[in-house]
């Protein structure tokens, strides 16, 4: 169960780096990267998954803050797939998923 929990962590990681990553790159072009929507989707099943291995495990979840993670990634996939019809977005809209994602890599890590 520890491999498989360190391989999901792994995944739900790198696939959050594939959205901020994408997010900067957005600020200079200006149209929707297309990786962005395949690491949000990654981040968020991956993080569902995580959750549920570390249930099944001997770990202790903080449920609100599992809450609140949820509705952050929830709140970047649906800017991503409203962002993905769009032909041109503003430099603000990527600076807030990139801003977001910020945030929840740090209530994962200070929390």
């Amino acid at each position: 169960m520890d491999i498989l929990r360190s391989l999901l962590l792994i995944l739900h990681l790198l696939s959050w780096a594939v959205v901020f990553g994408t997010a900067l790159a957005g600020l200079r072009q200006r149209v929707m990267p297309a990786g962005l929507l395949h690491g949000a989707l990654g981040a968020l099943i991956t993080g569902i998954l995580l959750v549920g291995v570390l249930e099944m495990g001997d770990y202790d979840v903080n449920h609100v803050k599992i809450a609140i993670k949820l509705v952050i990634a929830l709140a970047i996939t649906g800017l991503v797939f409203w962002g993905n019809r769009k032909d041109e977005l503003d430099k603000p809209f990527f600076g807030a998923i990139a801003g977001l994602v910020a945030a929840n890599v740090a209530i994962a890590v200070l929390v």
